[in-house]
């Protein structure tokens, strides 16, 4: 049982999150209340849809002038970015929209950034860089995944940097949040097993993360570790997504688990934009960028082997995660090792590769990797694994082998209470 009078709980969220099938028909309103000149940041395939002109139109009929962009690439190029906030500038909007997978909403939050507080972008890399609130924005997200329609942080690439860099301040939390499943349904096989993957790692990771403990007369980080508020919201994200991810996966129009995949995906979000995420997502960012691999497909890929790697020292937790998929055994470490292996199954019946040679990181990259993924210390420091090269290495080697059973128990840091605090 929690013992909630030493625990502590903190979320930090949008003013209004809005989810439900036709929920969409709440957007133009929901912006208008923030201003009446918009600039909507679109993927691309997405700006020809009904749904998208429907939302032009109901614009339009409240008055709000709108300005399209439909010029969002995948992970995101610096320099792209940059761009967007020159050509955001030429319309001076009141409100930004993000319409679209994750690269969409990141680069709507990047503009906003952009338009308050002015370019380059890379004064602000880091935690808590941001000095102020950024222009009002609005995320509707189209895919279930990033969660980014309710998390501080958006992440982009830089051609100056070996791997993928992360901005992450309170100040980029989106004022409104409009989750409507129907707006999923359909979308490839592929894009939704990357997207429901990577939720189901900020699920797990929100859960697993590092129990600190705040010092609350100082700013507090961004990723503030697992607490009362992210774990609730996480261990039903989990269950969600054990529930339905394949289904999604396996039949695009099964609005049944389109449905559970798009609460799952916003709840996660909710749960890792305080928790945190940790090493899955510390590994991936320079995976992704020397392979130029989807963000899911890598963190998803590398979570069984974080998981076995946490076995030893957050046993419970993960006996928790084997609770909320359904697969619990007849003890703590059985229910635990069950867990790791569902979330290896569920990965490998959606078609994930297996391991880091599948997606083409060779052997003479492993060093460089577990070097990068060092650097990224609001993550690996996130971990209740002692964020040393070796410790790295053992889980970047078993992860480019395929073989989880070379990993061997992991001491944990010090400020690790999981197994006294569950």
């Amino acid at each position: 049982m929690t013992d909630i009078a030493a625990s502590f709980g903190l979320l930090r969220l949008p003013d209004s999150i809005v989810f439900g099938d036709g929920s969409r028909a709440s957007i133009a309103r929901t912006v208008a209340a923030l201003g009446h000149r918009a600039l909507v940041v679109c993927d691309p395939f997405l700006s020809k849809t009904g749904a998208f002109t429907t939302l032009l139109a109901e614009l339009e009929a409240l008055n709000v002038s709108v300005t399209v962009d439909t010029q969002v690439v995948p992970e995101l190029p610096v320099t792209v970015v940059e761009d967007a906030i020159e050509r955001a500038k030429t319309t001076d909007p009141q409100v930004i929209v993000g319409f679209g997978g994750g690269s969409a909403l990141d680069l709507a939050k990047l503009i906003a950034l952009g338009l308050a507080h002015g370019t380059p972008l890379n004064r602000f890399y880091g935690e808590n860089q941001v000095p102020g609130p950024v222009t009002p924005l609005v995320a509707v997200p189209t895919t279930s995944g990033t969660g980014s329609e309710v998390t501080p942080v958006a992440v982009l690439a830089d051609p100056d940097r070996e791997l993928k860099v992360g901005i992450s301040s309170p100040h980029l939390i989106p004022r409104a949040a409009i989750v409507d499943p129907r707006l999923m349904v359909g979308a490839p096989a592929a894009v939704t097993a990357s997207a429901g993957a990577d939720a189901l790692v900020h699920a797990i990771e929100a859960y697993t993360a590092n129990n600190h403990s705040p010092e609350w007369a100082s700013q507090l980080p961004v990723f503030v570790g697992e607490n009362l508020l992210s774990s609730t919201l996480a261990l039903e994200a989990i269950r969600l997504i054990g529930l339905s991810l394949r289904d999604a996966v396996r039949d695009g129009e099964d609005f049944e688990a389109r449905s559970r995949m798009a609460y799952a995906s916003l709840l996660a979000g909710m749960a890792f934009g305080a928790a945190g995420t940790h090493l899955s997502h510390a590994v991936q960012y320079p995976v992704g960028a020397l392979t130029h691999t989807p963000h899911g497909l890598g963190t998803g890929m590398l979570l069984p082997y974080v998981m076995q790697a946490l076995l030893p020292t957050d046993t419970r937790r993960l006996a928790g995660v084997a609770g909320a998929l359904g697969v619990a055994g007849t003890g703590i470490e059985e229910s635990a090792q069950n867990a790791v292996d569902e979330v290896a199954a569920i990965m490998a019946d959606i078609g994930l590769p297996v391991d880091l040679a599948a997606i083409g990181v060779t052997e003479p990259d492993l060093p460089r990797v577990v070097e990068l993924s060092l650097t990224v210390r609001r993550l690996v420091t996130n971990s209740v694994i002692d964020p040393t090269e070796e410790n790295l290495h053992r889980i970047v080697r078993a992860a480019f082998s395929g073989d989880r059973t070379e990993l061997k128990p992991l001491p944990a840091t010090a400020s690790n209470e999981s197994e006294t605090s569950k």
